[in-house]
């Protein structure tokens, strides 16, 4: 199994204050991965730096063997690491296929993408069904699944998912949550960064618990899930 990140001692500030402290962590590719943490314990912050969108204080980040940590965040996404945000950060004012549209902006081979667009309306057929409707009135499951397919016009070889079910109704949830085991499925690698623990590590091959800025335990999903630690501090055991 090929390593597809690596991350070095990665540390962030916000100005005297150390939201990420010396992460060592590791991608294999074609698998999902699961960050998982309590709110503030720096999973978001961690996303943020390796996409470029914030400047680590120190660390290295390498992507597909190439040392990333200095360039700017458009280069990063050229490179196949794209991140869907927190918030799902859509362009309301803009129909669905606007938004899908905009996810292939940094892309050479304009023409396949049609076909990309053909794979998310396959994936998401719900989206296809209000194309041309503004994005600002779907419902949070499909502004979601805008989000993720608009990642996915990118072509990324990483996705990296900033808390996918936050504000979701438990059905929802399950849909988006199948989805990303499908995308994973066709080949896909993932970094999932999840508030619902068990669900996340549910799906996760690997996982990592992030504590105050630091890791604190390293496992497979299955382990983590029966950790009686995990249970007890995330899992209402």
């Amino acid at each position: 199994m090929s390593v597809l990140l690596r991350v070095h001692d990665l540390a962030v500030a916000y100005g005297h204050i150390e939201a990420v402290k010396g992460l060592d962590f590791h991608l294999n590719e074609g698998e999902i991965t699961a960050l998982v943490g309590a709110n503030g314990a720096g999973k978001s912050t961690t996303l943020l730096a390796l996409s470029g969108l914030i400047k680590a204080s120190r660390g290295k980040i390498e992507f597909q063997g190439e040392d990333i940590s200095r360039l700017p965040a458009h280069q990063i996404v050229e490179r196949g690491l794209v991140q869907v945000a927190e918030g799902r950060a859509i362009l309301t004012t803009l129909t669905v296929e606007e938004n899908l549209q905009l996810g292939a902006y940094t892309r050479q081979d304009k023409e396949g993408i049609p076909a990309s667009m053909e794979e998310v309306y396959q994936l998401f057929p719900r989206l296809k069904e209000r194309a041309q409707q503004f994005a600002g009135n779907l419902s949070g499951g499909e502004q979601q699944m805008l989000a993720i397919g608009r990642a996915l016009m990118a072509k990324p070889k990483l996705l990296l998912l900033d808390e996918p079910s936050m504000g979701l109704a438990p059905i929802v949830v399950q849909e988006i949550f199948r989805i990303l085991v499908e995308i994973n499925r066709r080949g896909l690698t993932i970094l999932l960064v999840e508030q619902n623990v068990r669900q996340a590590l549910k799906i996760a091959k690997h996982g990592y618990v992030i504590e105050t800025g630091k890791i604190v335990l390293a496992d497979s999903g299955a382990n983590l899930l029966a950790n009686p630690k995990v249970e007890e501090a995330y899992l209402g055991g």
